[in-house]
Formats: C-alpha cells, sequence, structure tokens
C-alpha cells in the first residue's frame, strides 16, 4: 500500500503524531526576538484546511534512496516536482518550461550547490562572491563559515572592481530591505544567481513570470513550512542542474522525501486555491497570508511616522498578474470583440488586485537618523532585532521580523511606540531646557552690566 492521501487511513496509529505549539502568556519583561524569520503566523490558515493537507505514511513507504532514475536529480519525487511546476504557473512567478527541477533542503543548501556548480576547481583562485548591500546576511556567513576554496565572500556587489570570473546572487524582493533587484555588476566573466524566496504574491506584486538561469525558492517562505526543511532549484543548463545534484549527492544523498511528499500535498491545496480565487468559496492562501502582513504593516507604519528619528523604506505601486494576465487591447485581428472583452476583463482584474500593489515584505527594515547602534539599543529595550552591519550596512539599521506570533508583535509595537515617545519627549525636554538656560544667561548677563554701571 502506497501514501495515502487526504486523511485516509484505515490504522489511526500510522498517522504523523504532531505537537501543537504551546501557547504562552507574554510577560512585559519577556524579550522578545524578533530577528529570526519563523512564519508561524501562517498556521492558523492551515489549521483551517484540516485533512486537506494530511499525508498518511506508511512504514514500508519511501524507504529507497530513489525517486526517479529518468530525472538528473534522482532523489526528486515526481509529485514534487509536478506541484512545483503546476504552482508556478498558476501564480505566474517564474517561467518552468524547459527547466530542470533540483530539490534541496531549503533553498541555503541549493545555494551552496549552485556555488559548486558555477565553480571550477581548475581554477588557481577561488571565483569571487557578491551580492548588492544590504545583501541578506546568511550570504556572507556561509561562504566564511565554510572558507570553500571554489569560491570566496568579496562583499557588496556595487564596490566589487576585481578581474576575474566572479558569481553575483541577486535577491528579489530582496532580503532585508524588500527593493526589488536586478544584477549590478555586467561583466562577461560574470554568473548570476536569483534568490526569489518572496517571489510571491503576499510579499509583493507579481509582475512577469521570471526567466533567469537559477531560479532559488523556498518552501518556507511560500506557505510558512519552514519545518519541512524544502527548497527548489529553476535551472536552465543542464550541466549546471547535473552538478548541483552533484552537490546534493555528496553532501546528504538527497533529500527526505516524507518532506517532499508532505510538500507536494500542500502545494497542490494551494495550486487549487489560487485557481478558485476570489469565487465563493475561495480560501486562498495568498490572499490571507497578504492581509495579515498588510495589517501589520499599517500599524508599523502608523506608530513610525509619529517619529521624527525612525524611518521605513518606501515602495512604488506597480499591478500584480497574480491569477490573471495583462490582455492583449491591440484589435488588429478577426477576433476583435475577444481582445476589447479581454482589456475590459484585464482592466476590472486590475482595479480589483490594486490591493496588491504595495509590498507587504517579510521584514522592515528600521532605520535610525541618530548615530546609534540600533540592534543595541532595541536590545535595552528587550526586543532582539538584526544589525544592519550583518547586511554590509550600517548599524544605524536593524531588520525586524514581521513574521512573529501575533503577542509578540503586539508586544514589540507599544515598547517601539514607548522608545518613540521617550526620544520625542527627551527632544523636547532637552530644548526647553536650554531654552531655560540661555533665557537664565541673558539675565545674569544683564545683572552684570547694570552693576558695572552702578
Amino acid at each position: 500500500m502506497g501514501v495515502l492521501e487526504n486523511g485516509a487511513a484505515n490504522n489511526q496509529n500510522s498517522s504523523p503524531t504532531t505537537t501543537k505549539p504551546t501557547k504562552t502568556s507574554l510577560s512585559p519583561d519577556s524579550m522578545i526576538n524578533l530577528d529570526q524569520g519563523d512564519p508561524t503566523l501562517f498556521e492558523p490558515y492551515w489549521r483551517k484546511m484540516g485533512d486537506k493537507c494530511t499525508v498518511v505514511i506508511e512504514g514500508c513507504d519511501l524507504m529507497s534512496y530513489f525517486s526517479d532514475m529518468s530525472s538528473i536529480c534522482w532523489f526528486l519525487q515526481p509529485q514534487l516536482g509536478d506541484a512545483i511546476k503546476r504552482l508556478h504557473r498558476v501564480v505566474g512567478n517564474a517561467v518552468t518550461e524547459d527547466r530542470h527541477i533540483v530539490v534541496g533542503t531549503g533553498s541555503t543548501q541549493l545555494l551552496m550547490a549552485a556555488l559548486y556548480a558555477l565553480s571550477s576547481p581548475a581554477d588557481r583562485h577561488p571565483v569571487s562572491l557578491v551580492a548588492a548591500a544590504p545583501f541578506y546576511s546568511g550570504y556572507k556567513e556561509q561562504a566564511e563559515f565554510l572558507r570553500s576554496g571554489l569560491y570566496k565572500w568579496e562583499g557588496d556587489a556595487r564596490a566589487f572592481e576585481k578581474d576575474g570570473p566572479y558569481i553575483e546572487v541577486v535577491t528579489s524582493p530582496n532580503n532585508p530591505d524588500g527593493a526589488i533587484r536586478e544584477a549590478v555588476v555586467s561583466r562577461g566573466e560574470g554568473k548570476l544567481v536569483y534568490d526569489l524566496a518572496y517571489y510571491w504574491p503576499q510579499y509583493t506584486p507579481i509582475t512577469q513570470p521570471l526567466d533567469r538561469d537559477i531560479m532559488l525558492f523556498t518552501f518556507s517562505k511560500c506557505t510558512g513550512h519552514a519545518g519541512s526543511r524544502i527548497g527548489w532549484a529553476l535551472v536552465k543548463d543542464k550541466e549546471v542542474a547535473r552538478k548541483m545534484t552533484e552537490y546534493m549527492q555528496i553532501s546528504s544523498i538527497g533529500v527526505s522525501k516524507e518532506s517532499q511528499i508532505r510538500a507536494a500535498k500542500i502545494l497542490g491545496v494551494l495550486s487549487e486555491g489560487c485557481q478558485h480565487f476570489r469565487t465563493v468559496d475561495s480560501e486562498n492562501f495568498f490572499e490571507y497570508s497578504h492581509s495579515i502582513l498588510k495589517e501589520r504593516w499599517e500599524r508599523l507604519r502608523n506608530v513610525v511616522k509619529n517619529s521624527k528619528t525612525f524611518t521605513l523604506p518606501k515602495y512604488p505601486r506597480d499591478y500584480c498578474n497574480f491569477n490573471g494576465k495583462y490582455m492583449d487591447s491591440n484589435p488588429g485581428n478577426a477576433h476583435d470583440w475577444i481582445n476589447i472583452v479581454n482589456f475590459i476583463v484585464g482592466f476590472i482584474r486590475k482595479c480589483f488586485l490594486t490591493y496588491f500593489a504595495f509590498l507587504q515584505t517579510a521584514f522592515a527594515w528600521l532605520h535610525s537618523k541618530e548615530d546609534i547602534d540600533w540592534e543595541s539599543r532595541l536590545r535595552e529595550h528587550k526586543i532582539i532585532a538584526r544589525s544592519g552591519e550583518r547586511f554590509g550596512a550600517s548599524p544605524k539599521y536593524a531588520r525586524i521580523s514581521m513574521f512573529s506570533p501575533p503577542e509578540a508583535f503586539n508586544l514589540f509595537l507599544e515598547r517601539f511606540s514607548a522608545i518613540i515617545d521617550n526620544i520625542n519627549g527627551t527632544s523636547w525636554l532637552d530644548t526647553w531646557d536650554e531654552k531655560k538656560a540661555l533665557s537664565s544667561n541673558k539675565m545674569l548677563d544683564s545683572v552684570e552690566n547694570i552693576i558695572r554701571t552702578q
């Protein structure tokens, strides 16, 4: 008997045991950890899905290392490959035709596999690895931790002037600041890896299906299932895909089949929701998660706008093609009326999707106008954030995760508001004391002048 879906199991003991997260009340003195992007805030949606996402695996299932020997990535479960292609087709964020799918233990492992595939052991010197600042802190930390002889971290792509081959990692939307990115270094010897972990409708408008040589995605940021440790790469070149698979084989002999089966099931449910987007029975995950992030961003911006010290990035408006495309409005063929209808439908869809216009990124990139170590200042108020220095930026920046549980996020806003009130109040008092001191000095000068004239 194979893998059973929809919770159809004859033996209840074969169902995986799950532990519900413990709901604890934060005290006023609790330390709030907003350093990591742990997306548990999406848990209520998936709990609501119930058995739709349930997969039952028996003891005799999935015992072999191998999944599909006809595929370059021989440990990729076929149903996961199909689910990935279907989701990208429905969302419209990446080209999957004529692409090789390489599955990994999260996109972190896949990045290492891509660097291995794009480097040459024959080179006398390691290839330079760069990313435009502010860059994801993990790139630098992973490269320096591994100390590979194949590649070497060279820092900010904007300051990179070294001759020779290089690899540039392009993160779009960018972590930490949410900016839409393209490559910075444009030289013939360069190779690009696109980290598209956040190119999903809950974070940013989907403007086009991206067509890049190597595109990395992760299950954790797509659906919130970080614990499954699943990522995938869409790779154009067959030899690069083969070398990435070779890296996976050497480092971990493949990827957990149980995680792949679970991911395939959940991605299938996600695609179903997308295809019935805005119908009466719609339970679309992207709409749900976007609304949560939007509400959090609105609350945070309302707090920040009261401050003259702190700022957040501003993002341009753009049209999202999610669940539809720009329709051809050119009435130059025999089907004029169809094109006109398509134009009207496209226009109406565009109007309906305006709430997707602003980026509701996974992280807040807070900037302080004061010359302070912003992370340390937050820690004094029992808020753990990630310093801008780790992203190749100034310590006046700090990254705040928008993924925290509701209780932690509420307490963060409360403490952050108090910080702003304190700074605003201190600034006013300092100004008042300064004016009072000047007035007193003028009075003393006047008295002294009177005494001298007597």
